[in-house]
């Protein structure tokens, strides 16, 4: 409940052109979207926790961006219906529901869509490496993960590849791009976590683990972690719905930033590996 009560405190801060500062008070919030103060109380904790509220001691909440600074953001980017339909589609074929192969007309009739609209959602899927066309008539879905089983096996992958690239003898600090990801992952935690899309959050979560492989100087290594990256995308998307997940992942990338710029590859190494195998052991719940 308290992110979807979050969402429309965002959207009234917005409606209500409020500056950086001001003070957001949960009667004034409970009064408007007419619900009682508990729920608001939940959504007011849950987007300080976000960091897009600053909580201040028997004062309240007081807002930590400017409508203006919100008002770029789609929040209603997951209920666009060509969204929907992108996530229903995948969600259909990870769960058994959908078909292996199918037509533009076959996703147009399921998920109710024109037929330019069905168009741009397997025209994204395609980009993506989702999807590829038929020899003959139709489209057909790459490889992807859709067991848990297969899931695990791409983290314990991940957890012998990736610490290992830390270590590789040609591993080299790239400042700019270290400075560029820090910039990212410090903007999910005041706030960003909660307002882009799934699949944004994805990218972001993606580019970073490929930028440390990366930086190891190995193609191979790189190659590897990408094409794990490219059949998890659908199965990851369902892992999205916890936000607040994402901003204590924010903090460990950072962690993780600050041990490779101090040059302490050893424990960097072993902290990506932790974390890696405790985000499996969270999204597969084997065992």
């Amino acid at each position: 409940m308290a992110p979807t009560i979050a969402m429309q405190v965002i959207d009234l801060v917005r409606r209500a052109e409020l500056d950086r500062g001001a003070h957001v008070r949960e009667q004034w919030v409970a009064d408007s979207l007419d619900v009682s103060r508990s729920p608001v109380r939940k959504a007011l904790a849950y987007l300080a926790e976000l960091g897009l509220l600053v909580r201040e001691p028997n004062r309240g909440y007081f807002l930590n961006r400017s409508a203006s600074e919100l008002a770029h953001v789609e929040l209603s980017a997951d209920d666009d219906v060509e969204e929907r339909a992108y996530f229903s589609l995948g969600d259909d074929y990870l769960t058994g529901r959908f078909a292996d192969e199918f037509t533009t007309a076959d996703v147009a009739r399921s998920y109710d869509l024109s037929p330019r609209q069905a168009e741009r959602v397997l025209a994204r899927m395609e980009r993506e490496d989702l999807i590829r066309r038929r020899s003959g008539r139709g489209w057909e879905f790459q490889q992807v993960l859709s067991t848990a089983e297969a899931h695990d096996q791409s983290y314990r992958f991940r957890m012998i590849v990736e610490p290992a690239a830390l270590l590789e003898p040609g591993f080299t600090v790239d400042a700019e791009t270290f400075a560029l990801h820090r910039k990212q992952q410090e903007t999910l935690l005041r706030g960003d976590a909660l307002l882009l899309p799934r699949g944004e959050l994805f990218r972001v979560n993606a580019e970073f683990h490929e930028m440390l492989v990366g930086c190891a100087g190995n193609t191979y290594l790189l190659e590897s972690v990408r094409r794990v990256n490219r059949v998890r995308r659908l199965v990851e998307y369902r892992h999205q719905a916890d936000r607040q997940r994402l901003v204590h992942q924010a903090r460990e990338h950072l962690e993780l930033l600050d041990l490779l710029e101090s040059g302490e590859r050893e424990r960097a190494a072993e902290y990506l590996r932790g974390h890696l195998d405790e985000v499996r052991e969270r999204k597969t719940r084997l065992g």
